[in-house]
């Protein structure tokens, strides 16, 4: 088994470890967003060596994907097989095949990108249940592990199945983009060695979506890496967002018109808002849409603090997506050196404020463990607002509460800045605002603390001791 190559999946290696120690056959599911490494892992931990192994291939008929199994199964087995005319006469050669195998031995096999065997009328998805159900969840030394990217057809069908394959998969694997630590090791590993700061804003735009972080060249310089990828005309990344919703999701028009929606609202929409909005009637077709986008990691559903009502707040978290709106989609061609050129820009600014605010959410843990609170029970929500004259209080918005298990709430301000940041008079007027509003609206009898998260710290000044602590750029990249 192979991982001296693998970044991180430290948790993901455990597990496989573990159903490869089992004396009981293992049907392992493994998920995640396009692009994020799943067929990487898989790849990399069993060292390309598969008893078999097949990929779907996206939009193609039903007999294309056959005679890709009878060419596949004849590699594997050294014998010449007919094309089989279905998928139950495919499964049954792939159990003679098998059978034939040492049974001292595990055999894995491999079966890449599931969702897009099941095309229509195709009867994919029974022929598997009954092939697992019949004979292979009966293996002892069988370990099938299946694999797709159309995340929301992977939980449907597999994960949340209420048919023959209900609680049928012994092992669960999501994979979650990069952490900023793993981004940074994954980078070195290329030879890229950027600072913190270069690194983090490039996180921004990419995420830690391995596929995309592999596309950037060492001899080239943050800046112009991202002019190659998303400005240049034909860049790697210049069609990356039609093809990745269309591979995703049928009927994809939806789900633009949501991330669209969400791109440009900060703080984001409740379901009812996202409705008017996007002008879908609030029934079961936009609860299936919002839940496949979150499953699938393009949106965050997000809850308020206090909200009795219990409101959900959705938001845009896939970082490629918010980009790809906000400046590749009407500029792509029109200034391939545009993101050089765009350095003191204010729409860049404005950019990196936001997305700097979901990057901290995404590292909730490596704030927490800088506060010294890794060990106490925590919930994280989002809070706000209105004016409430009966209150005495004006509109307020916190992006991030951490609601302690030890009677204290941290309020985290984020700030992305090139230099250290100076609280003035009129921000830490902000801020007490923020903080009063917040304990006169909620009546909370909790400690309520302030928490600055900036990019270089903050400056010591006449309005510094407002703050309760602190935490820095250099803190969201450990471990």
């Amino acid at each position: 088994m192979k991982k001296e190559y693998l970044i991180g999946r430290i948790e993901e290696c455990k597990r496989l470890d573990q159903c490869m120690r089992e004396d009981s056959a293992q049907l392992i599911v493994v998920y995640g967003r396009r692009r994020v490494g799943k067929t990487y892992l898989i790849n990399e931990y069993f060292n390309y060596s598969f008893a078999f192994k097949l990929t779907g291939s996206y939009n193609e008929s039903k007999a294309d994907q056959l005679e890709r199994f009878a060419i596949e199964l004849n590699r594997h087995s050294k014998k010449i097989c007919d094309t089989p005319k279905s998928w139950n006469q495919a499964f049954e050669q792939l159990r003679t095949y098998l059978e034939k195998l040492p049974k001292n031995k595990k055999q894995v096999v491999f079966l890449d990108e599931l969702p897009w065997f099941d095309t229509n009328k195709s009867k994919f998805l029974p022929a598997f249940e009954w092939f697992w159900n019949d004979w292979a969840s009966t293996q002892r030394n069988l370990v099938f592990i299946i694999c797709g990217s159309a995340t929301s057809w992977m939980v449907d069908n597999i994960s949340d199945n209420k048919g023959g394959l209900f609680r049928r998969h012994t092992s669960r694997l999501y994979l979650e983009p990069f952490s900023l630590f793993e981004t940074k090791s994954f980078l070195e590993q290329k030879g890229i060695h950027w600072s913190t700061y270069e690194i983090a804003e490039c996180y921004m735009i990419m995420g830690g979506i391995p596929y995309y972080l592999n596309l950037l060249d060492s001899e080239l310089s943050y800046t112009q890496n991202i002019d190659r990828l998303f400005f240049k005309k034909k860049g790697d990344l210049w069609d990356e967002f039609d093809v990745l919703y269309s591979t995703l999701f049928s009927n994809n028009e939806n789900y633009i018109k949501i991330v669209k929606a969400l791109s440009e609202k900060r703080y984001g929409y409740t379901r009812a808002e996202l409705a008017d909005k996007v002008k879908i009637a609030p029934n079961g077709r936009l609860t299936k849409i919002l839940k496949n986008l979150s499953d699938s990691g393009f949106i965050r559903a997000t809850s308020y603090y206090g909200n009795k009502k219990k409101d959900t707040l959705y938001q845009l978290s896939d970082y490629y997506t918010k980009f790809y709106f906000t400046f590749v989609k009407d500029k792509y061609g029109k200034d391939q050196h545009y993101w050089s050129k765009a350095i003191d820009n204010s729409a860049r600014r404005v950019w990196a404020g936001l997305t700097f605010e979901q990057l901290c959410k995404d590292h909730t843990n490596q704030i927490k463990n800088k506060l010294g609170i890794s060990g106490i029970m925590t919930e994280e929500f989002a809070w706000f607002t209105k004016a409430d004259e009966e209150l005495g209080i004006t509109g307020a918005q916190v992006d991030l509460v951490i609601d302690r298990g030890d009677r204290v709430i941290n309020l985290c301000e984020m700030k992305f800045s090139v230099n250290m940041f100076a609280i003035n008079k009129s921000y830490n007027d902000d801020l007490n605002n923020k903080k009063e509003s917040f304990i006169k609206k909620t009546a909370t009898k909790k400690a309520v603390q302030l928490i600055m998260v900036t990019t270089y710290g903050v400056k010591e000044g006449k309005y510094s001791n407002t703050i309760g602590g602190q935490v820095v750029l250099d803190d969201l990249f450990k471990e």
